[in-house]
């Protein structure tokens, strides 16, 4: 008969293989765009579709200095950065191409841990201190990249100092730090952590040292790193368990590469835009990669099938192979990393067009849609629950869109203050941040 330590070992492995798996992915929100990066979650009733400042909030919480970390969820905590200065008025401010310079003042960068029932900070830890290594794009901040999180630790990464793993009691457990940097237009960093079978792996795609690293989470050890000649980048590797093998999957400069989980190079697909920034994903057995800088004619999403090796970028003029079941030239997004829901996949672009294919297929199920007139932009990715998909608008609008084969938008939901961070869903609740705020949203709020 077995002792009570291992039967108690047993039964916790039978609960969380069966149904209770769901239980568990349900209260947690482990990274950013959510389990396996795919930005959706069961049905489940709780979850809202109407929401304003006044309706379905369950709590309100004021974020301290600037940040657009995605919020990741485990249990009863909620992880995100943020970055203090000690100047007055610094700010994120709407527009392109300009980056703000290096700035001469102080600045704390922090991890902050929320308590899911009341939104009442728990912990503030300080992770560095001092002025900023580099410039960053006007509208990003110096504490972009989502922290990746497990029930032990949460591992918070800024592309331009390093990596930080923290406790749930708030005390950083090991560190790793970067140099400095050199960011194609100095727009700053932005690409995310993610943790598979306790190794975190973190893209750092710049101009100069390039590569993929894979670090013990438990003790911040490197295990190996995979030097890349993409250049800057911005985008969160995809850790793509298919039929065939697991392989993490890289969306970088004019490239889309695979590595193996020792970091071996498996295939690679020449034919994307030089800006890297929507993050890879995968459905319905797929893989998913776009991107869509808007000052470039090639703008592709491809949907890739399992097993490729070597070089599978398509000969011109082609939009199927062995291993890419399709390809729509010029339908890859700039900002927001599109979804997969349902049997299709829905793209949103940053202008405020919303379009639909069969993702197996890719037959076009409708094309470009204009969300509102008045829409503005989008920046943070779409993500779908309940049979409907949401995309958030900069300003701070959530446009609930019905999934299926006609397009319709079934309302609109208003936040204050500017919005891009991608949000969490878990506990039967939505996590949305803004400018200022982070707000926990539930239909039974």
């Amino acid at each position: 008969m077995p002792n009570r330590r291992s039967f108690l070992a047993t039964t916790l492995a039978a609960t969380l293989t069966g149904a209770g798996s769901h239980l568990l992915a349900a209260n947690n929100w482990p990274r950013f765009r959510g389990p396996g990066g795919q930005g959706i979650v069961p049905d489940n009733p709780a979850l809202p579709l109407n929401w304003s400042e006044t309706k379905n909030i369950a709590w309100k919480q004021a974020i301290p200095g600037l940040g657009w970390s995605s919020p990741v969820v485990w249990g009863d905590r909620i992880f995100l950065t943020s970055t203090r200065s000690t100047a007055a008025g610094e700010t994120i401010r709407d527009g392109d191409w300009t980056d703000t310079g290096t700035p001469d003042d102080v600045h704390r960068w922090l991890l902050y841990a929320i308590d899911t029932d009341s939104g009442r900070i728990i912990s503030e830890t300080e992770l560095a201190q001092g002025r900023p290594p580099i410039s960053r794009h006007m509208k990003n901040t110096y504490a972009t990249e989502t922290c990746a999180v497990d029930a032990e630790r949460a591992y918070a990464h800024f592309g331009h100092l390093g990596v930080y793993a923290v406790d749930r009691q708030g005390k950083v457990v090991w560190s790793k730090e970067w140099s400095a940097p050199e960011i194609r237009y100095g727009y700053g960093t932005a690409a995310s952590p993610v943790l598979h079978d306790g190794v975190l792996y973190i893209v750092r795609d710049n101009e100069n040292d390039s590569a993929l690293i894979a670090l013990d989470a438990a003790t911040g050890r490197e295990i190996w790193t995979a030097p890349r000649n993409d250049g800057s980048g911005w985008a969160t590797p995809h850790v793509w368990q298919n039929d065939v093998r697991t392989e993490i999957v890289v969306s970088g400069k004019n490239t889309v590469r695979s590595y193996s989980m020792e970091g071996k190079p498996l295939w690679h697909l020449r034919g994307t835009t030089s800006l890297a920034i929507p993050s890879p994903f995968s459905g319905e057995g797929l893989l998913f990669v776009g991107s869509g800088f808007q000052m470039e004619p090639f703008r592709p999403l491809y949907a890739i099938r399992p097993g490729a090796s070597g070089d599978i970028t398509l000969p011109e003029g082609e939009l199927s192979s062995r291993y890419i079941a399709w390809c729509h030239p010029r339908s890859g997004p700039y900002h927001p990393t599109p979804v997969a829901y349902q049997g299709r996949v829905y793209v949103l672009m940053d202008p405020g067009f919303f379009l639909c294919y069969d993702a197996k297929t890719g037959k076009e199920i409708y094309g470009k849609q204009r969300i509102a007139r008045d829409a503005g932009r989008f920046s943070a990715s779409p993500w779908a629950y309940n049979g409907h998909v949401f995309c958030l608008s900069e300003d701070g609008d959530t446009y609930v869109i019905e999934a299926g084969p006609e397009f319709k938008v079934a309302t609109k939901n208003h936040l204050e203050g500017m919005a891009m961070a991608s949000p969490a869903i878990a506990n039967g609740s939505l996590y949305i941040r803004t400018q200022h705020n982070l707000y926990r949203i539930g239909s039974r709020a």
